[in-house]
Order: C-alpha cells, then structure tokens, then sequence
C-alpha cells in the first residue's frame, strides 16, 4: 500500500486516470491532496498552449529524492472541450508515468495504457488510413508502448482480418451471448456469475431459471427474425453452461435454433464447457447432434495442490481424460485456458502446464494472467494466497510466448484487466484456421452483442458512429427469474431504438 500526494486540485476523472497510473506499480495506491503525509507527493502543472499544444510537467519526492520529467504534444487543430481534457489527462499520464519509472527501475511496456482493449487503437488508426509506420511511431511517443507490444499487436490485427476478411463492415450483422450461471463450485479468481448449481437445484431455483431462460431465447429470436438480423456467432458461457444436465442441454439447443433466424448462415456457435467435472458422453451427444464441435475444456493448471487451492473440484488427470474423451468424440475445435502466477505456482509449475498442453495440441490456448478482482474470493483474502512476482510472472508470459510459437500456434485477440500481475495481458493463441470469431468481435467491439440469460451483458455498438451502450440482465438467477420479462423489454426498446434507424434505409 503507498500513499500518493498530488497536490495540486484535479478533477475526480482526472484523478481516477491518474491513480491508474499509480497502480501500475503499486497494488492499492491512495491518492490524497493538500497537506496529507504521504509516501510520495507530485507536483503536476500542465498548460494548453495557442498552438494548440499541451505541456505538462511534474516533480515528484519520495524518501529525499527528487525525479522531474516533462512532455508536450502539438495537436492539429484546437479540439472539442472533451478532447482538450483527453489530451491533458494523457500528457499528465506521461511525467507522472516517467518519474515513476524513474524511481522504481519498472519500465512499463504497455506505457500510460490502462484500457481493456490495446488493438482497438491499432484497428482506429488502420481505419484512418494510416500508414504501419506512422501507427508505431505514434502508439510510442502518444501511449510510451513498447516495440515488442506493439509488434504483438501488429500481429494479432493481421490475424482478425485474415479470419473475419468483413471485420470493418460486420457492425450491420449481431452476435449473442447465452449466460448460464450455475457451476459446481465457484474458483476463488472468479466474479462471473457462478452459483452452486446443487444447491440451486434443491431449491428449484435451477427449473425456473431455464423456463425464463427459454422464453427470452424465444422473444429475443422473435425480435431476431422479425427485423431479418444475421447473427454472426453465438456463445453460450456462464458459470458453466454443461453444469445443467444433458436434456436440459438439448432442449435449450432445439429452442435456440428453432427461434433464431437461419441457424445455417451462423458463422460460429462455441459452448463453453469449461470445467472438465461437467463434462460427460451424454453432453457431449447433444452437442454432436445440434452440430456444435467448439468447446472449452479449461486446464488453469496442471498441478493438482493449485487446483485445490483455487477451489476447481477435478484433477489435472480429470482435465487430461476428459479432452480426449471430447477429441474421440467428435470435438473439433477445443479451446484450453492456462493462468500464469496462480497462488504457489512458479516457472516450474507453468512449464509443465506447457508440457501436457504439448500432449493435447487443442486448436486454441488461451493464456491468462492471474488478475485480483475486487469481488473474488482471493481479492477478498489476499494474505491466504501467495503468488508470483512481477519478474515472474514476465518469464512465464515471455515461455507462453516461445511454446506457442514452437507448436504453431498464432496469437489472434488480446485484452487486459485491472490488478492484472505484471501489468501484462491475456492472449488468445490459435492455429491458422482455427480463431474464435466471437472473441475477436466481442474484443474490439466491432458489433452488438445481445446478452440472454442470468448475468448476461448487452453491448449495444452503433454501426456508423460506434457509440456502444451497455444493458446488464441480473446476476443472481432469483433476480433473473423475477426480472426476465422486464430485460426483454428494454433491449427490445434499445434494439430498436438503434437498428430500426440504421436499416430503414
């Protein structure tokens, strides 16, 4: 915990951007103003020029030491009021981000950038017309990124295009997210929602949840096939959505494609198995029998102390039985997930990871980094799990980083989170060919995704401006089972709202 003094008065926007920054060296920063005593105070001073340049500068002092940087940018043209405070807010991000850099020896490689989404920006200026060049060199001197995140990037925008060649148009066409909320013991990382599902059973809860479950896929096709929308992909995510039984399965599949419009022209339906104590030959016929062959079959870990420690109620040899159990099967595309520096696990542990990943070659490897969120269980309890160091868990990311290489693999979509270890990223590697169409478009927010089910986000993106909206059906499935119609109602309104006035052309 360090307590940070910026003396100077900021607005609370300007504060919260600025706390980022203090955050990507230090885990729970308190940022206080005046006269407070603190572990380290700033002076920053900025100023907005005629022409249209804004200058900053800051000096800051910690433990009788004194580091100073300055910056400043011309911009072409004076710029809206919002875009005036952007400016100010990123070149104050730039000297205090040097001067920490200065202190602790920690060369940021993502620089100022605290956002979820770092290839937007790569696809925003491509979109401009850009030359490849200009995009380096800008992505350096404006966001201070580093040559090798911005070649990963590179790479990762190449493989979007090549694997949805329409990316820059497919904001007239929807996807849609299905959330089941139930899993047999929730993982002390998660904040998805994630319900016992035995508990909820015994209650009803489970029942009545999928009986509202199956008129809002119903209503929401209705909507679908009535404003003739092509859907793009569909994900069915959760909690876990092969926790419910294998009828309950299939009937959800037969109500989803005799409600949606042209089931045939869908690119891509992905079920997210997940975890591999939910996986059973019955399930994995109904998946066979609606012709859904894309799954996940998550790993985290192949050490089975990590496992327990985390509260994922299988074995590691569970996960190895349980994939080839899918690949035998029939399971074409078969999606892993790793998490670099989980509690007691070091480059040891996450070599072997990669070692029986190498056993498997699924089609796609998705590597995380451990992040903290604020309502998870090893947020709430940080004393009880020990996890790695920043340097560590950099070595870990740089192994993911050779093996996926050295077994083909491409990195094809890239996202980043708060309280991330390292102040690294999550990637999704894949073979040629063998991409998620919805992570690409649900990452660089290229088009709506109509959120159904408990927990389930609606991302509403305007096809021409890219304004993008959100709607959030309730979390907890007895909110959901009493709210359900209610949520129908405002996306139909907001679907509405938005589409009815793009293609009444």
């Amino acid at each position: 915990m360090k307590t940070i003094n910026i003396r100077q008065a900021f607005p609370e926007d300007w504060i919260r951007v600025l706390h980022n920054i203090a955050n990507l060296f230090y885990e729970d920063t308190t940022i206080v103003h005046g006269d407070n005593e603190a572990d380290m105070y700033f002076d920053l001073a900025y100023e907005v020029q005629h022409n249209y340049t804004v200058a900053t500068s800051a000096t800051m002092t910690v433990a009788g030491q004194t580091f100073t940087n300055t910056y400043e940018k011309q911009y072409d043209t004076a710029g809206t009021e919002k875009e005036v405070r952007i400016r100010c807010k990123r070149a104050l991000s730039h000297v205090m981000l040097d001067c920490l850099e200065q202190f602790t020896g920690v060369t940021q490689e993502w620089g100022i950038l605290t956002g979820v989404r770092p290839t937007k920006l790569f696809h925003k200026y491509r979109k401009q017309g850009m030359p490849e060049a200009e995009i380096f060199a800008t992505l350096q001197a404006d966001y201070r990124i580093s040559d090798g995140k911005i070649e990963l990037m590179k790479e990762i925008v190449e493989r979007q295009l090549a694997t949805i060649p329409d990316l820059d148009n497919i904001g007239r066409e929807i996807s849609v997210y299905i959330g089941i909320p139930f899993c047999p013991t929730k993982c002390a990382y998660c904040t998805f929602p994630a319900y016992a599902i035995q508990s909820n059973r015994k209650v009803g809860r489970v029942d009545t949840f999928l009986d509202g479950l199956h008129i809002e896929i119903r209503e929401m096709g209705k909507w679908l096939t009535d404003n003739n929308m092509k859907i793009t992909s569909i994900y069915w995510g959760g909690g876990t959505p092969t926790s419910i039984e294998a009828h309950e399965m299939d009937a959800l599949y037969k109500t989803m494609f005799e409600s949606f419009p042209n089931p045939e022209t869908i690119r891509e339906i992905t079920v997210e198995a997940g975890r591999p104590d939910t996986i059973t030959p019955e399930k994995i016929d109904v998946l066979k029998k609606w012709g859904i062959d894309r799954i996940s079959v998550n790993p985290q870990s192949y050490t089975d102390e990590t496992l327990k420690a985390i509260g994922r109620h299988h074995t590691v040899q569970e996960t190895i039985d349980k994939f080839w159990l899918s690949r035998n099967s029939g399971m074409n595309n078969i999606n892993m997930d790793l998490i670099i520096g989980l509690p007691n696990e070091g480059i040891e542990e996450f070599q072997n990871s990669l070692d029986e990943s190498a056993k498997m070659q699924p089609e796609s490897l998705t590597v995380h980094t451990l992040s903290f969120k604020r309502a998870s269980e090893m947020t709430r309890n940080k004393d009880k799990y020990k996890v790695a160091d920043r340097d560590t868990v950099a070595e870990m990311m740089n192994m993911a980083q050779v093996w996926t290489k050295e077994h083909d693999y491409v990195p094809y979509y890239l996202y980043r989170q708060k309280n991330i270890l390292g102040n690294l990223e999550n990637v999704g590697y894949s073979k040629v060919g063998e991409e998620s169409i919805y992570n690409i478009v649900i990452m660089e927010e290229v088009q709506t995704i109509l959120g159904i089910g408990c927990g389930a986000s609606s991302k509403f993106v305007n096809p021409e401006t890219g304004k993008i909206w959100q709607f959030h059906n309730p979390k907890d499935p007895a909110a959901y089972i009493m709210t359900f119609a209610e949520s129908i109602d405002k996306k139909i309104e907001q679907l509405d709202e938005l589409y009815n006035r793009q293609l009444v052309k």
